[in-house]
């Protein structure tokens, strides 16, 4: 029985392509083809076949291998892809990531009738880019050595162009990712489908999903129900418009539907809506690095004082609230600290340096009218220096159950402070709104939890 696990976890893999054939208006072509080759045979950890239908990169056929493969790869035009598929399909092969597209509906059926006569699994056609797993080195993508760090976010997208724009922000920012699957046509495996598979992966704890529209959406709610008890899930959907959700019906044969019928579904379902692919990632990251918000009651620990202001403005406009701290509190950090006033937002003034975060922080997290904290360190206009930020996951190691987001804000600084930071829990943002943003998202994630 073809199953969607084959299509992430092969032992073996064969990619189909051709050295040769180049589709004038398509994904088919000799460099697409010789670029998969090259990432799988860089980064997969099982072993690789490849069968060139113009035989000359390799001349291997199914039928002269020592054992076969659990997954095909098909790169070539429609039609090709379905004759060599169901060759495959005959000698055993049990699941296929079909990358290109340009499939009429026909065609498509054809692909359907085959999979349910050999029970196999399909992702795609029209995948694009197809999938990536960081545990075993799986690289279906055609970008010569882009392969995101482990991780424990996966992404599933619908769009090979707003997956791929992911993909290189995982990479620039060193986002550690689990899986990656681009869906495309959906004709067999689909999101619901992944989100089982995901649901149960060992190595995913946050799941995103950029779609333009679902057929099964019943099972999909019901699916997304369950996992939403144990891992977070981010929606970003693309054709809220009337226009927009036209063009994602023609761009990968999705069924759009009305936004708010999405809206309440996703709500009902426990998912959590982002609205830009920015916000996907930032908010992806705030919840694989840190605890569920339990209370609406947030501290701002900060070195500079506007920012700080901007900051404690974005909490309310978020629906949250400042933090009313404890008369004890506030006299321990002003009996240290002199000059300073610890009402919240705090602002410890610009010489503040590691020692003094260390101790305010330590003081505001011991705080019970303290759900979570936002701390803003800039670098200028300020004594603080990058080094001075190890500080904050020290300090929040000790309070495991409060979210702490942090903020250098700004280019430069946040660069420098970055390289830091990066590789602890602590997620980080260049302005104060992101932050509140990733604080919202982890109280919202802690109600859908509470609820069940």
């Amino acid at each position: 029985m073809g199953e969607v696990k084959t299509i992430f976890e092969p032992r073996k893999a064969i990619l189909i392509g051709s050295s040769a054939i180049r589709e004038k208006v398509g994904m088919a072509s000799p460099q697409l083809f010789s670029d998969v080759i090259y990432n799988m045979k860089k980064f997969f950890h099982g072993k690789t076949y490849v069968l060139d239908t113009e035989g000359k990169i390799s001349r291997t056929h199914l039928s002269k291998l020592p054992e076969v493969p659990e997954l095909a790869v098909v790169m070539l035009p429609p039609e090709q892809s379905i004759e060599h598929a169901k060759e495959c399909m005959k000698a055993g092969v049990k699941a296929f990531v079909m990358i290109t597209g340009g499939y009429k509906d026909n065609q498509r059926q054809k692909l359907l009738k085959l999979k349910e006569q050999y029970d196999v699994k399909i992702l795609g056609p029209n995948t694009i880019m197809g999938v990536l797993n960081t545990a075993n080195g799986l690289n279906t993508t055609f970008e010569r050595n882009v392969m995101p760090k482990k991780g424990n976010i996966a992404v599933i997208s619908q769009s090979g162009g707003v997956g791929a724009c992911l993909i290189d922000w995982a990479c620039f920012y060193d986002v550690g990712i689990s899986k990656f699957a681009f869906v495309g046509d959906k004709i067999d495996v689909d999101d619901v489908d992944l989100l089982q598979y995901l649901g149960r992966d060992k190595n995913t704890k946050v799941i995103c999903l950029y779609m333009e529209g679902m057929k099964n959406g019943r099972e999909f709610i019901e699916q997304a129900r369950k996992i939403s008890k144990q891992k977070p899930i981010l929606v970003l959907k693309g054709g809220i418009t009337q226009e927009s959700a036209q063009r994602a019906k023609s761009h990968t044969a999705s069924i759009a539907g009305s936004d708010q019928v999405f809206d309440a579904a996703f709500k009902k379902a426990g998912i959590i809506r982002v609205e830009t692919i920015e916000e996907l990632m930032n908010m992806a990251i705030a919840l694989s690095k840190q605890p569920p918000m339990r209370g609406d009651n947030v501290a701002i620990v900060s070195n500079v004082g506007g920012p700080a202001i901007l900051a404690g403005d974005a909490v309310t406009r978020n629906n949250l609230k400042l933090a009313n701290l404890s008369e004890e509190t506030k006299q321990k950090i002003e009996s240290l600290y002199h000059g300073v006033d610890a009402s919240n937002p705090i602002d410890m003034i610009a010489d503040a340096r590691a020692d003094r975060y260390e101790k305010v922080l330590d003081l505001v997290l011991r705080d019970k009218n303290v759900d979570g904290v936002l701390v803003i360190n800039m670098l200028k206009s300020t004594f603080f220096e990058p080094k001075d930020a190890k500080v904050i996951p020290k300090v929040a190691s000790k309070y495991p159950n409060k979210p702490i987001v942090d903020v250098p804000a700004g280019g430069e600084d946040f660069e420098l402070v970055y390289r830091v930071l990066s590789n602890t829990n602590i997620p980080l943002y260049n302005l104060p709104d992101k932050a509140v943003k990733a604080l919202k998202i982890l109280r919202d994630y802690g109600k859908i939890i509470g609820k069940h």
